[in-house]
């Protein structure tokens, strides 16, 4: 008994719900423990994904069985000053190619465009590529299927994939990107003679220290209590670090598993 009642009080520390089973009845978990024979069973996994963004990846975790510990090291916001993006997405038949880089700025973008007084059949101009399968998911997300999704999900394997389709010299490149994203698809582009334009997207703010009401993540990574963190850009990684001391990070993460993301999140994890 005193081992169900400590159980019980730990469990109510999650502000979760929970079933407590007594009687013969107990006797048939081993033929309908459909529940904990699930592949991520009793695993915390720490979700630093924005707040908005994260309840897909949470839904899917729950699914799978984990217990999501939501912890959001950035948040999206507009660009300080939006005409450079309104302006390109006013007239996209003024380039030859728009490059996503990520979901962020596929939405970013699409509203730019849908809020306006044009529509999806502006686009059947310009040829779009992204970076990776889920940008190119955003894009279909709004009916848009993408021309070009190269091989390696990292900037300088999109340079290579337009360079492998014939001479950029002249062509007209937009890229709607992160204020702080990097420079090396813009970069690698000029340098094979393409117009690349750039353009704001979104803002990314790194989120303040732990809130009033937020889980304890420092206390539980010393605890080992979470057993993978998550990451899904290097931004996100970078504020982790700045928020929980980033000397002793690496310490703090020693007996956690890493998960990232793509190439670029995964060097950004290598480096704490």
């Amino acid at each position: 008994m005193g081992e169900l009642l400590a159980a019980m009080r730990e469990h109510s520390r999650r502000r979760q719900p929970g079933v407590l089973v007594a009687g013969r009845v107990a006797g048939f978990r081993e033929h309908l423990r459909w529940y904990d024979s699930r592949p991520l069973f009793g695993k915390r996994i720490l979700v630093t994904r924005p707040r908005e963004q994260a309840p897909e990846l949470v839904d899917r975790l729950t699914l799978l069985g984990a217990e999501s510990i939501e912890a959001p090291m950035i948040r999206m916001a507009p660009p300080e000053d939006p005409d450079p993006l309104l302006q390109a997405a006013a007239a996209p038949e003024e380039f030859d190619w728009i490059i996503f880089t990520s979901a962020n700025a596929v939405d970013a973008f699409m509203t730019a465009l849908l809020d306006g007084e044009r529509d999806v059949r502006a686009l059947k101009g310009p040829r779009l590529c992204t970076s990776g399968t889920a940008t190119a998911d955003k894009l279909a997300s709004y009916g848009i299927k993408v021309d070009l999704i190269p091989h390696e999900f990292r900037g300088d394997a999109v340079v290579s994939a337009l360079l492998a389709l014939g001479p950029m010299k002249g062509v007209r490149v937009l890229l709607p990107r992160a204020d702080i994203g990097r420079e090396v698809i813009a970069e690698g582009l000029r340098e094979a003679g393409a117009v690349v334009t750039e353009v704001i997207a979104y803002r990314t703010i790194l989120e303040d220290a732990q809130r009033e009401g937020d889980p304890d993540v420092y206390g539980m990574l010393l605890d080992g209590k979470i057993d993978v963190a998550t990451f899904t850009s290097p931004s996100a990684i970078r504020n982790f670090a700045k928020i929980h001391g980033a000397d002793q990070v690496a310490d703090l993460l020693k007996n956690t598993v890493v998960a990232t993301i793509g190439p670029v999140t995964a060097d950004a994890a290598r480096q704490l």
